[in-house]
């Protein structure tokens, strides 16, 4: 079997959980914009490509997957996911899979809006949302909602670009000076992380490792320790599959006086992933089993509660002599 990681970069845990899990006939190809990306050189193989933006970005990328008989190919990246959902069926043309759910439902992710519009049309708890100034000031008037509030991008990663603020003038000054962008209630509570896997063949949720977070760095969860809660559980369980996610999912959660908010959906490996495969949350397991044709059986919550992950700094060193450093 061969698979094909995309936009790598640092993500050099997820590359290792991939190779740890696959046979000696196996191969795990990695692509990346730079060659100093280090996860690419965890790889068997490694292809420097153009940005995603590049014009003939998406035919280097098929035809590394016909030259590399790539059988399963997914992104670390949330622009490239709907690259992938878009061109599926490209894809699976040259007899790749794509690891990724329907190019609408990874609009809907990347649009924190319309995320939010969707939990609403589920009955999920959410944080209250805005586009247009004048309805949350509005909604401040009638006592709906109160400062602090958060102004964010409407689409982003990454925490980028988040504000805090405490009055109407700092949200006058941020949307006169930016657009595309969102007011969003700020939630005061224990702040949660799941990686969830949905089977690729029957769109079951067959796996879901919750995390309670503990420190945040750059939008990345720093620590956390694995929790239990049954009532989490089927709450990340029924929504996942109606809105018919596929692969894996990352989402973030709140809990505020004993109720679960959901506040947002990666369709991607989350930073905080190692922690859940550490304690035996096998991803690529279930991928590469799907990939096969077979079907994963159901085991939700078959972890322990109680471990800890703390991220640290490591370093890779790299003899690029008589090469072209591409940052």
């Amino acid at each position: 079997m061969n698979i094909l990681v995309l936009s790598a970069g640092t993500r050099d845990k997820v590359v290792q959980f991939f190779k740890k899990e696959m046979g000696p006939e196996d191969r795990l190809i990695a692509t990346d914009c730079s060659n100093l990306a280090p996860a690419v050189y965890e790889a068997d193989a490694f292809y420097l490509v153009p940005r995603i933006t590049a014009p003939d970005y998406l035919e280097q990328i098929l035809d590394i997957c016909r030259k590399e008989k790539v059988d399963g190919v997914f992104s670390l990246i949330d622009p490239e996911l709907s690259l992938l959902a878009k061109y599926k069926e490209k894809f699976l043309a040259v007899g790749t899979t794509p690891i990724i759910s329907e190019y609408d439902l990874v609009e809907t992710c990347f649009d924190k809006f319309k995320m939010y519009q969707l939990l609403q049309e589920k009955n999920i708890p959410t944080g209250k949302c805005y586009v247009n100034k004048e309805e949350f000031f509005a909604a401040v008037e009638r006592n709906e909602i109160s400062y602090p509030v958060f102004v964010k991008p409407v689409t982003g990663s990454a925490s980028m670009n988040i504000n805090k603020v405490n009055s109407a003038e700092e949200i006058e000054v941020l949307f006169h000076c930016y657009e595309g962008l969102m007011i969003q209630e700020y939630m005061q509570g224990t702040e949660y992380g799941a990686d969830v896997y949905l089977d690729m063949l029957t769109g079951k949720c067959v796996a879901i490792f919750t995390k309670e977070k503990i420190k945040m760095r750059a939008g990345e969860t720093d620590k956390s320790v694995s929790v239990k809660d049954e009532t989490l559980f089927e709450l990340i369980r029924s929504f996942t599959e109606q809105c018919g996610f596929r692969g894996i999912i990352d989402i973030d959660i709140f809990k505020i006086n004993g109720v679960y908010y959901i506040s947002e959906v990666n369709p991607r490996f989350g930073g905080g992933y190692p922690h859940a495969y550490a304690c035996g949350v096998n991803v690529p397991a279930l991928m590469m089993n799907n990939l096969r044709g077979n079907k994963n059986v159901p085991n939700i919550g078959a972890y322990q509660e109680g471990i800890c992950m703390m991220k640290y700094n490591e370093i890779m060193i790299k003899d690029m002599s008589g090469k072209e450093i591409i940052a």
